[in-house]
Formats: structure tokens, C-alpha cells, sequence
């Protein structure tokens, strides 16, 4: 009874894919047809035999009214993520663009370029420097900004703290002239192509050692606030000549030499 039983289950698995097999190749058969005679009426349509088909029709969809706030709707559905991403940069746009017009502009630049931690971080250098700045930019404000530069020389120190990629950035443009720095400098600049010849300007001062005016023994660390030890005998201040650089023009730089000269000539005057 069991075997039998089995066996009937068998036969009506059989005759059930046997069923479904049917359907399936009908269906297909069905497909075929349909697509040759779509295809016969598309040539009879191209070659001109008839000029309109029962059997190819094109599907109208009528425009579905919407009222407007259902697509103002429809629209922020559909570009949420376009919105999305379009917000973020807007917003960070609306911070720097902030932030750019609230950040006060300096009406000097100077550099810093030198390992030189007490003078660099913890003197009154600025307050000196302010001293001597002009009002440039008409604010009724004076502000020296001193862009320090802590270059030692050593190719893996000075590439850890990004040094490098700094100074090759700043002695490529044209927003600062005056430079202090130590006889490091030479590693970096060809001094007679980088600065002015301050023997011809000041041909009788005794600090003045070519393109530098040295600033040991000068009272300048006094003034900026250090001890005299801090500041080691080849430390100078110097002013860079006009050229065309990577990131300016030599107008550019002109420009901020004609406006800056003054300032270095009176810390010149003070110091010598």
C-alpha cells in the first residue's frame, strides 16, 4: 500500500510539470507570435501599406493633475539627496565666507624663518613690529601678523611639521617682504637674487653685512622681550627685492614692497 501510495504522489508530480511545462512553452509560442506580428506591422507601417496599426499602439498616459504644494513636494522627494548634499556645501560656503570677511586683515606681514622657539612663540616681537606699521588698510586699527617658520635644516624634522610645504608657500608670495631669519636661510634663497642690497642704502651703518642687517647687539632682543642669549650672532632682519613669483606678479609684490619699506627702514633707524 505504501509503494502504491508512493507511486501515485510520482505520477502526480509527473502530470503537475508536465502541466506547468505545457503552459510555459504555450506562453512562449504566444510571445513569438505577438512579437512577428508586431514585427509585420512595423514594416507594413515604415513601407506604407497601412497607416495605422491595431496591433502596435503607443501608450497614452494622462497627465495626472497635481496641485502646486503636491509638487513642491514631488520635487523635494525626488531630489532629497541633491538637496541634502547642495545644503552641506552651502553651509560650509556661508562659514568661510564668514569667517574670511570677519578675520581682520594685517597691515603688515612678516616672516619668521628659524628655529627659534623663545622669539617665535614667546617674545613681544609683534608689539615691536607694530611700532613701526602704518595704518595700510584704513581701518583705524594697527595689526602685524609674524608668520613663524621654525626651519632647522633637517630634511625629516622639517618635513614632520610640514615646514617645508610653509616656507616654499609664503617665499612664493607676494604678502610679505620683510624677513627675519638666521644664516638657515641660505639653505633655502640665493640671498642675491632674494633680497635688496642693503649696503647701497645704508652704506655707513655698521650692522649691515650685505643683504642683512644684523641684529645682535642691537638692543632688538631687549625690545622684543628675550634674553640676549636667546639670539644667536647670525640673526638678521632683511627685506626682499620685487620679482615675479610662483604665486605672484612682480606688480604684486612691488606693491607690497613700496608699502612695507617704510616700516623696515624705521626698524632700521631704531635699531642702529
Amino acid at each position: 500500500m505504501q509503494e502504491k501510495a508512493d507511486e501515485e504522489a510520482r505520477l502526480r508530480r509527473e502530470e503537475l510539470e508536465h502541466q506547468r511545462e505545457q503552459k510555459r512553452k504555450k506562453a512562449e509560442e504566444a510571445h513569438d507570435k505577438r512579437l512577428e506580428k508586431e514585427r509585420l506591422e512595423l514594416l507594413k507601417l515604415k513601407s506604407g501599406v497601412i497607416e495605422e496599426s491595431e496591433i502596435i499602439r503607443e501608450d497614452s498616459h494622462e497627465e495626472i493633475e497635481q496641485t502646486f504644494w503636491q509638487k513642491v513636494g514631488s520635487f523635494f522627494y525626488l531630489n532629497k539627496w541633491w538637496l541634502g548634499m547642495g545644503t552641506v556645501f552651502a553651509v560650509i560656503a556661508v562659514f568661510l565666507i564668514s569667517d574670511l570677511i570677519a578675520k581682520p586683515r594685517p597691515d603688515m606681514v612678516v616672516l619668521l624663518i628659524g628655529n627659534n622657539q623663545a622669539l617665535g612663540e614667546a617674545s613681544q616681537l609683534k608689539e615691536y613690529l607694530e611700532e613701526f606699521t602704518p595704518d595700510n588698510n584704513n581701518n583705524g586699527k594697527i595689526l602685524t601678523s609674524v608668520y613663524y617658520i621654525p626651519y632647522t635644516g633637517s630634511a625629516k624634522a622639517d618635513f614632520a611639521n610640514s615646514v617645508t610645504t610653509k616656507l616654499s608657500a609664503e617665499l612664493q608670495s607676494a604678502e610679505s617682504v620683510i624677513i627675519i631669519g638666521n644664516n638657515k636661510i641660505g639653505e633655502v634663497v640665493t640671498p642675491e637674487e632674494t633680497f635688496t642690497d642693503l649696503s647701497e642704502l645704508y652704506p655707513d651703518n655698521e650692522h649691515v653685512e650685505k643683504y642683512y642687517f644684523m641684529l645682535k647687539d642691537t638692543g632688538f632682543a631687549e625690545k622684543v622681550g628675550i634674553p640676549e642669549s636667546e639670539l644667536s650672532d647670525d640673526w638678521f632682519i632683511a627685506i626682499r627685492k620685487p620679482q615675479a613669483l610662483l604665486y605672484s606678479d612682480a606688480d604684486d609684490m612691488k606693491e607690497t614692497y613700496d608699502k612695507d619699506f617704510a616700516t623696515f627702514d624705521s626698524i632700521i633707524k631704531d635699531l642702529s
